[in-house]
């Protein structure tokens, strides 16, 4: 179903943006699962990984952990919380804060509302990578997802 309302996007939506708190860039939920795309932030030199979510599952934290480890940056994970009347509808939250080095610096804020903070140091931070021996190329095109008679695109001759 996510793939439905979300799956639109396209390489364009995908910046990294110099903030007066360090080079930040953002990757929702389920797509901190797709590694090419996580390798393409580390790219970007982001700082401040933001991984907005609704994944309250126990497995989140150490993906959470992964990323950060794996990008050598700030993992800011802020996770829904909800109350329903029914306990299929709960979202239990699951906000967290990890360091460069995997460690988990603030929370992870379950069962409730919150706000988290932490010290960083952004002199800590750096993807390590080896171009020498791998390349990525990301399409940051703006695409239409549907194209009708004769809008394709052609290669040129």
């Amino acid at each position: 179903m996510e793939r439905l309302i979300w799956g639109s996007g396209d390489g364009s939506t995908l910046p990294a943006i110099e903030t007066g708190f360090g080079r930040t860039g953002a990757v929702i939920c389920r797509e901190n699962y797709m590694p090419l795309l996580r390798a393409a932030m580390y790219a970007k030199g982001v700082q401040l990984y933001c991984a907005p979510t609704v994944d309250d599952r126990e497995t989140w934290l150490p993906t959470l952990r992964h990323i950060a480890l794996e990008g050598r940056c700030y993992v800011l994970s802020a996770c829904q919380f909800v109350r329903s009347s029914t306990e299929a509808g709960n979202i239990n939250g699951g906000s967290a804060i990890v360091g460069p080095m995997g460690e988990v610096l603030a929370g992870p804020l379950s069962g409730g509302e919150g706000i988290l903070s932490a010290s960083i140091d952004l002199d800590v931070v750096g993807h390590y990578a080896r171009p020498d021996v791998f390349h990525l190329n990301v399409n940051e095109s703006v695409l239409k997802s549907v194209q009708f008679g004769g809008e394709a695109e052609r290669p040129e001759a």
